[in-house]
């Protein structure tokens, strides 16, 4: 019996589109400037000592922020890059740039299964500041409340085992009560490996090779 839905964003309840043709470029095109009037924050100063780590040497805030950009343009699913992404979105949700998106039938079904009491989780690469911007901001209004918590990959990487065992332990449900929704394989089969329920979504049609997991096209047709 599921008592619990842990979803993706990316592809399943948000346009792969979104992310890459409005959050992405917008991050890019203020990164330098944004690390250039912030680099001293504590909260930035931090991010910045991991992206210096990562990158294996010690940069001044300029050449950071390039090498945050190429990073951006190579979708690295890096730690310090999310949240300082997060931060610059913050922005332009408050000035109303853009309204993060999500699908109508994601909305429909996350309400419906809320006020079910099935407890709704997040985890997505995207940092969880950044997941409760996106959530918190839609044209459906504020769905941030919906989600009883939010998983980044401070919790591990989301194609290793490993993240998902960690997750059920924190919010405290048998991995089997658990459905864990993406549209990628790799995800599934990490989340399957720890035990979870898992369902495939393909927006674009089923693919010709199934494998092991159940589809939907979208939430309308996820069983729960």
């Amino acid at each position: 019996m599921t008592h619990a839905i842990l979803t993706d964003i990316e592809g399943t309840t948000s346009s792969l589109t979104f992310v890459k043709d409005v959050l992405f470029p917008y991050s890019c095109e203020r990164m330098e400037h944004f690390i250039a009037r912030k680099a001293g924050e504590p909260a930035v100063a931090r991010e910045l000592e991991e992206v210096n780590r990562l990158a294996g040497r010690t940069m001044t805030p300029a050449e950071a922020a390039r090498e945050l950009v190429e990073w951006i343009c190579q979708d690295r699913k890096l730690t310090p890059l999310k949240a300082l992404q997060g931060m610059i979105w913050e922005a332009g949700y408050r000035k109303r740039d853009f309204f993060g998106h999500v699908y109508p039938d994601a909305v429909r079904k996350l309400r419906e299964w809320h006020e079910k009491g099935l407890a709704l989780f997040v985890f997505s690469s995207g940092s969880v500041h950044a997941q409760k911007l996106l959530f918190g901001h839609t044209e459906y209004g504020d769905l941030a409340p919906l989600f009883s918590d939010y998983f980044d990959t401070r919790i591990g990487a989301k194609q290793d085992a490993g993240s998902y065992r960690a997750i059920a332990a924190v919010v405290g449900f048998p991995p089997e009560s658990i459905l864990f929704l993406s549209d990628t394989v790799d995800e599934l089969d990490a989340a399957g490996e720890a035990g979870l329920a898992t369902t495939w979504l393909t927006r674009e049609g089923f693919p010709a090779d199934p494998g092991r997991h159940p589809m939907a096209r979208n939430f309308d047709e996820i069983s729960v």
